[in-house]
Order: structure tokens, then C-alpha cells, then sequence
């Protein structure tokens, strides 16, 4: 992939779409193309973040730690940006991301990252839309379980 395309497909995203165009020329530029092949890990759950993934092609699955085992919760596509919660509030990841297919990301450092969306405040604000509505996906799912698990409970 060109540096035109990483610039077009960044342009794609809701996050970027309206930084100035020399802005995510230089952010593409100054960005690490990393490629992952089916079942690399792109980060685990527990580790400190340094930087957030812009999925440039492919898919990546979204897995937490249970009692259990691992489990998906959710499937990243083309132009999802994962691993931003751990640089944005300097926490252990709070997930494990790994390639479910030929993954091509962008890997943003916690640097860049501030630096971009301290000159562009409607970075910061797209940011806050994704994880709120990924917080109220992550609520309607756990509101589900909870009521499945209730049902359960009152079968036995």
C-alpha cells in the first residue's frame, strides 16, 4: 500500500475525516505499517499500551480474559482503530487483539496520537462518539447475558 493510499483509506475514517489533508499525509508518513498474518497478536490484555492500530485491511478479533477461557466479543474491520483505551487513559490493555485474517494496520504511538488530536479537538470528540457507542453495545450485550443467565436460573 502507497503512502496516497494509506492517506485515502485514513481519510475514510471517521476519526480523521476532518483533519487538514497534509495533517494525515504526515501522520500516514510518520506511522508504522505493521502486517499481521491469522493469529499473531496485535496486543494482549494486561500489557501497557504505547499505541493504537488503525486497521488498514482484514479482520481482527476482540477477546477478553474470563473464569472460562477467552472469549470474542467482538470482530474489528477495515478502518477500525483498536488499542486506543490503554494510551488515552494510560491503563493495562483492556483487551486482546488478535488477526482472525491477513491483517495491515498503521500503528499510531501515544505521541502522535496526542499531538493530532491536541491540533484537531474533533479528533478528540469522534474518539469519545466511538467509545461511547461501544460502550453502549458493550452494555445491551451484558444486559442480555444477564437476562439469559436469569433465565437459567429460574429453568433449573
Amino acid at each position: 500500500m502507497s503512502l496516497r493510499e494509506e492517506v485515502e483509506t485514513l481519510r475514510q475514517i471517521p476519526l480523521f475525516a476532518k483533519v487538514d489533508p497534509s495533517k494525515i499525509k504526515l501522520l500516514a508518513f510518520t506511522s508504522e505499517r505493521v502486517v499481521f498474518q491469522p493469529g499473531d497478536f496485535v496486543c494482549q490484555q494486561g500489557e501497557m499500551g504505547d499505541a493504537a492500530y488503525v486497521i488498514m485491511n482484514g479482520q481482527a478479533d476482540v477477546m477478553v480474559n474470563t473464569p472460562s477461557g477467552p472469549i470474542t466479543v467482538a470482530t474489528m474491520n477495515k478502518n477500525d482503530v483498536v488499542g486506543e483505551i490503554a494510551i488515552l487513559i494510560n491503563i493495562p490493555r483492556t483487551a486482546t487483539i488478535k488477526a482472525a485474517s491477513e491483517l495491515t494496520t498503521l500503528r499510531i504511538t501515544k505521541d502522535q496520537f496526542f499531538r493530532m488530536t491536541g491540533e484537531f479537538p474533533e479528533m478528540a470528540v469522534e474518539m469519545m462518539r466511538v467509545l461511547a457507542e461501544r460502550l453502549v453495545r458493550t452494555t445491551e450485550e451484558l444486559q442480555k447475558a444477564k437476562e439469559s443467565l436469569q433465565k437459567e436460573d429460574d429453568g433449573d
